[in-house]
């Protein structure tokens, strides 16, 4: 089965936001972009507002698409679905207590991301 994922580029100047996974989650213990499941019957665009309201709570007022990544975990498929959230209200934080920092695009390949994420930290580090 295909999990479809909205997932939030949170930039600010050149950073941009990162959170770590949940150790008991799948990839858990990697750094990620925020983001969460399309539900069903639900925008790509609305279910992402909804899991960064939910997971950093900020606001999304823009943001544009980025890149989509197909990958298979071998456990789990998922398409990633990843937009630049370029203007927002709130201050991300941890709603979920996880750790999360803001990470110059520079310091991005410090962290480990999981497998999927890494065409992205290349897109974003080679601009």
């Amino acid at each position: 089965m295909l999990v479809k994922v909205a997932v939030g580029l949170i930039m600010r100047n050149d950073q941009v936001f990162i959170a770590l996974r949940d150790s008991t989650k799948h990839q858990g213990g990697l750094w990620e972009f925020p983001g969460g499941k399309v539900e069903s019957g639900e925008s790509v665009e609305l279910a992402l507002s909804r899991e960064l309201e939910e997971e950093c709570g900020i606001q999304v007022s823009a943001c544009e698409h980025f890149e989509t990544i197909a990958h298979d975990y071998g456990d789990k498929q998922v398409e990633l679905v990843f937009y630049k959230v370029t203007e927002f209200s709130g201050e991300p934080h941890g709603k979920e207590n996880q750790e999360v920092r803001w990470v110059s695009l520079s310091q991005l390949h410090e962290f480990a991301f999981p497998e999927a994420n890494v065409p992205i930290v290349e897109a974003l580090t080679s601009k």
